[in-house]
């Protein structure tokens, strides 16, 4: 399960830890200063340290950095009643996990312990499960995600990869259509020839066919040479057409010639080209539909539906958001040269609870952004800019009205926060730590305010 070292001055406080880990299993020694546990550390290897930060002599840093010398793969997690911003900034500058505020709650200490050993190889028989079945369970070309959901589209990518069916990708918009595209191809027999993609709904009709299509000189004004379109440079790989369903309808009668005749004309030509290709379709539309009103060939959809690949949204994927997190964090840091190694835990907490109408390229987005803006080497809740516009619609309430014999002030005040506290406590599972996190007020003034709002 993990072998965990606390450190901390407070004998009540160490006795309690120690007897809380215990109980879920966990290899626990306790010390009572930072000295002993630096010692303890060259006698013994530790997997996690719980150091409290207010310590004399040899404080909680001082800790972090004494172990990080002597075993630098052993998290630390720090404890401490003087949090602060500039606290976690330096604690996580010297390489700590995270930190806990000191009347934290044990149920998030649990799961931060839980989540930090997860993370090092160490946790349950599932999460080990998946880090030793390696790539395949975390990355599919440059698909990132290993649940249950994507392990399935996994399997249909490989099934489908070496057969010359047409594949017709459905899911909403950001979840990684054009990915999955690329999978199919490269695992193919196609693979090393050429992979070529267009939007359909990004051009106008004429240069869409002309793209497409290509065309012969002098056909049109400005024609001065003959091109070649997409399915020529493609013969012999494969065509992937995105958002097929904006397709007009007089190129999907000629797209509809050039997949069951494998030949169609350039614009201005006579001459048919016979060509060889595999073609991969995408929409975030519902095709069904638009083949009842008629505004897409029913005989074009069957053609293209020959294998449905359906990619959930990440909303339906959340165990992904860890995962797809770490890999863009990874991403940006190096394209940035900044050396951002994690998130905080609270700012994974709001990743995780957000719904993500965008999926995966939303994701991408605020990860880019909050490394762009990032200035330690941790995201921290401050640069993590999420869209809660739906959020703040129904955040307060609409304009009061003055009653015409007057109100009292203060109670309604109170009324109101009242019922702000109350929500958030609800919204956080009764933690009192996470309350106070949701509503931007330290934890000795929620307590407060609790007790003087007469809250149970």
């Amino acid at each position: 399960m993990g072998r965990i070292l606390i450190v901390d001055d407070d004998r009540g406080m160490k006795e309690l830890l120690q007897i809380m880990l215990e109980k879920e299993g966990y290899d626990v020694d306790a010390v009572e200063s930072g000295k002993a546990a630096i010692h303890q550390c060259r006698k013994k290897k530790y997997d996690l340290v719980l150091t409290d930060l207010k310590m004399p002599r040899v404080d909680g840093i001082d800790v972090l950095k004494g172990i990080k010398e002597i075993s630098p793969d052993t998290v630390v997690i720090l404890i401490t009643a003087y949090a602060s911003g500039d606290t976690a900034l330096a604690a996580m500058r010297e390489g700590a996990y995270d930190y806990l505020e000191k009347n934290f709650d044990i149920e998030d200490l649990k799961t931060m312990v839980q989540e930090a050993l997860r993370k090092k190889g160490l946790g349950s028989q599932d999460d080990t499960f998946l880090a030793k079945s390696g790539d395949d369970a975390l990355y599919f070309g440059n698909i990132v995600g290993r649940s249950r959901e994507m392990l399935k589209v996994y399997s249909q990518v490989k099934k489908v990869a070496d057969t010359p069916a047409n594949v017709l990708i459905l899911g909403e918009s950001g979840t990684g259509k054009e990915l999955v595209a690329r999978a199919i191809h490269e695992n193919s027999s196609r693979g090393n020839r050429q992979f070529v993609a267009i939007n359909c709904g990004g051009l106008p009709e004429n240069l869409l066919e002309s793209e497409l299509f290509g065309y012969m000189k002098g056909s049109f004004t400005g024609a001065y040479a003959d091109k070649m379109g997409l399915f020529e440079v493609a013969s012999g790989g494969t065509v992937f057409l995105d958002e097929i369903a904006e397709l007009p309808p007089v190129l999907q009668v000629k797209l509809l010639r050039a997949v069951q005749e494998k030949s169609f004309r350039r614009i201005g030509g006579s001459e048919d080209i016979t060509i060889d290709f595999r073609l991969i379709s995408a929409t975030h539309q519902n095709l069904q539909e638009k083949v009842k009103n008629r505004s897409f060939r029913e005989d074009l959809y069957y053609r293209l539906n020959v294998i449905p690949i359906k990619i959930p949204p990440l909303r339906k994927r959340k165990e992904d958001i860890p995962i797809l997190t770490k890999y863009f964090i990874e991403k940006y840091s190096k394209e940035f040269g900044k050396e951002i190694k994690k998130i905080s835990a609270y700012a994974m907490e709001l990743l995780m609870e957000y719904e993500f109408p965008g999926n995966v390229r939303e994701l991408e987005n605020i990860i880019e952004r909050s490394v762009a803006l990032e200035t330690s080497n941790i995201i921290l809740p401050e640069n993590l800019v999420i869209s809660r516009d739906q959020q703040h619609e129904s955040l307060f309430p609409p304009e009061p009205e003055i009653p015409d014999g007057g109100l009292d002030l203060n109670e309604t005040m109170a009324e109101v926060e009242r019922s702000f506290i109350r929500k958030a406590l609800q919204k956080a599972g009764g933690s009192k730590k996470r309350t106070a996190e949701l509503l931007n007020v330290s934890y000795d003034s929620l307590k407060h305010r609790i007790e003087k709002l007469g809250i149970s």
